[in-house]
């Protein structure tokens, strides 16, 4: 009995001690495949980190508007009877630009002037007539008012006459007209519009956290889409002594020289206000910073210990950093990184801590503090 029992431990250890060992075996052929199958070193491109000057500047979005700028309009209604301006011509203030048919108006001016002759004749009269004390007063007075009335009506029938002349308020450009002679225009239709435009006025609104970097004076820079490449120069105007409280925004009016008249009204414009003395700061692309709900990270380039021969491997390191403005394609960096740091710039999605790479900076990410769109 005790003969079985040696004989049955004897075949149980030799088939525990089997599994045992082919267990064995089989991890350190895995972890023998998994070393002989580890990721290829990432191909990524990277950047010597410098500091650069940065002017700030205040960057928004705005809609040019005219100095002044109104649709011409009639007061009263009436025919049209001549037309004195061409579309797209420019004119001083007081010029006439439509003239209403008046004939029933003047000649309603002229017989109101006969009947204020009248009673000036009359009055005085009367009043040389008082002096003898041939009339009374009340004679006297009743004359006087007579008088004033007469130059009353005088009066508002002229200005009745004038409103038949429509002329310019201020001097500025004219747009398109439709209005022909002889017809009949309502009162408030539309004859023409009229824009003063040298200068003209650019609108924008920026976030109430830079107001305390904003003044009258300041440097305005505008570009447009109409005119890509170009920069416009103007100053500052006015600051909105309001904030928006639905977006906490303040609006800021800034005035552009428009000599040629290149600038319209109802432009989209893009400006840029140099806000402050020149700073200094570490500068990376843009492209180099990942952001995750931890912050802001960079990986760093740093020489790896060479392995299985592959003298020179270089890794990289994930840090933390601090990010400031941006301009452009590129971002300042407050903390984390130093200058003569090496930052990867692309490819960092393939990569984490320790991850080895190989720099191909053949063709790297664009780098330009004012990039502008290039037509392909």
């Amino acid at each position: 009995m005790t003969k079985r029992m040696l004989i049955m431990l004897a075949l149980a250890g030799l088939i525990f001690g089997g599994i045992f060992g082919f267990q064995y075996f089989k991890s350190q052929m895995i972890k023998k495949y998994m070393a002989g199958n580890k990721p290829p070193p990432a191909t990524v491109t990277t950047m010597k980190v410098d500091y650069e000057a940065w002017q700030p500047q205040v960057n928004s979005v705005g809609s040019l508007r005219a100095v002044r700028g109104v649709d011409v309009t009639t007061e009263i209604a009436g025919l049209v009877r001549s037309i004195h301006f061409s579309s797209g011509q420019s004119v001083s203030a007081g010029d006439l630009l439509v003239q209403l048919n008046a004939d029933s108006d003047v000649a309603q001016l002229r017989a109101l002037e006969a009947a204020a002759d009248l009673a000036e004749t009359t009055y005085e009269r009367d009043k040389a007539q008082f002096e003898a004390q041939a009339i009374s007063k009340a004679q006297l007075d009743a004359d006087a008012a007579n008088l004033k009335t007469a130059k009353a009506q005088v009066a508002q029938q002229a200005a009745l006459v004038a409103k038949k002349s429509i002329r310019a308020p201020f001097a500025g450009q004219l747009g398109i007209t439709t209005i022909q002679p002889g017809q009949y225009l309502n009162t408030g239709d539309k004859i023409v519009t009229l824009q003063q435009i040298d200068p003209i006025y650019v609108d924008f609104s920026v976030p109430q956290q830079q107001l305390p970097r904003l003044k009258i004076g300041q440097s305005v820079a505008a570009t447009v889409d109409a005119f890509p490449g170009r920069t416009f120069a103007g100053r500052v105007n006015a600051i909105d002594p309001k904030v928006d409280p639905n977006t906490r925004n303040v609006q800021v009016e800034a005035s552009i020289a428009n000599h040629k008249r290149e600038l319209l009204p109802g432009m989209f414009a893009s400006t840029n206000v140099s806000a402050g003395g020149e700073q200094r700061y570490l500068t990376v692309p843009q492209t180099a910073v990942s952001f995750n709900t931890y912050g802001a990270t960079v990986f760093v380039v740093q020489p790896g210990a060479a392995k299985e021969g592959a003298k020179g491997a270089m890794t990289v390191k994930q840090i933390f950093v601090t990010t400031g403005e941006t301009r452009g394609d590129q971002v300042a960096v407050l903390s984390g990184l130093k200058a003569g740091d090496v930052v990867v710039t692309s490819g960092q999605l393939k990569l984490k801590n320790g991850s080895e790479i190989v720099v191909d900076n053949k063709a790297t990410p664009s780098n330009d503090a004012a990039p502008r769109p290039v037509d392909q």
